[in-house]
């Protein structure tokens, strides 16, 4: 398969439209006050812009990504939320809990014996830049696996050592090339890119790729706070 053309115009038109505010769903209604809300009790479902977005994911489709020499290792921005956190990476361990039947709590060695995945993909900023990077870690769909979701679980939460907090839909979470990350560019994941684990994935705008991420929560429903920037108006879905 022949790699697409590496510059920043020719993203797909529907990427470029989402990163303009006028992707899919945008077109249909505002997003203003469109959150479905459960009868009475607080508990929120997917915006209605977003479920329309929703129905554009293939979560099977391989986005197709680029060779080595592609890699644009000064483009990639350090965009930092609060702070740099510090993170002993000896005492680390990642939780994965909610609706699960199997909640895990894994340290950095078990999680580097798993399977490693790379690919070399397109990073895109809601603030329109983009630069191509290669990430190697462990597909988030193998990690989810191990804890074995209930039925209910539709959502995932993922709370970042910074304190950043973010939520995606399962079927993006389990989507081939959405990995946690611990390499960048064929070595380590450096720190200021959110070692010692991050979230990366075509198919997500950049806010929704959280960094030192620790601990990941399924759950049947969103509550009040999607993420960070949602919560300030940004698109929750997201998605390329």
């Amino acid at each position: 398969m022949s790699p697409p053309d590496d510059t920043f115009d020719t993203l797909p038109r529907r990427s470029f439209l989402r990163i303009a505010g006028l992707t899919g769903a945008g077109w249909v209604v505002s997003t203003a006050g469109l959150t479905l809300v459960e009868g009475g009790v607080g508990k929120l479902f997917m915006p209605v812009n977003d479920r329309l977005d929703a129905l554009l994911l293939k979560p099977h489709k391989l986005v197709p990504e680029f060779p080595v020499s592609a890699i644009e290792p000064a483009a990639l921005l350090e965009n930092t939320f609060r702070f740099v956190p510090r993170i002993d990476h000896a005492a680390f361990r990642l939780t994965i809990d909610g609706a699960v039947n199997k909640p895990l709590s894994l340290d950095l060695t078990a999680l580097q014996q798993m399977p490693l995945t790379s690919m070399v993909i397109r990073h895109v900023c809601v603030e329109g830049w983009a630069a191509i990077v290669q990430w190697g870690g462990v597909r988030l769909s193998d990690l989810i696996q191990l804890a074995q979701p209930k039925a209910e679980a539709r959502y995932v939460y993922f709370q970042s050592a910074d304190g950043y907090y973010e939520s995606w839909d399962l079927a993006s979470v389990l989507h081939p090339q959405t990995l946690l990350a611990y390499q960048m560019n064929g070595a380590p994941l450096p720190t200021k890119n959110g070692a010692p684990l991050r979230l990366a994935s075509p198919i997500k705008l950049g806010y929704k790729q959280s960094k030192w991420v620790a601990g990941i929560t399924l759950a049947s429903e969103l509550s009040q706070q999607t993420g960070y920037w949602e919560d300030q108006g940004y698109e929750w879905f997201a998605g390329l």
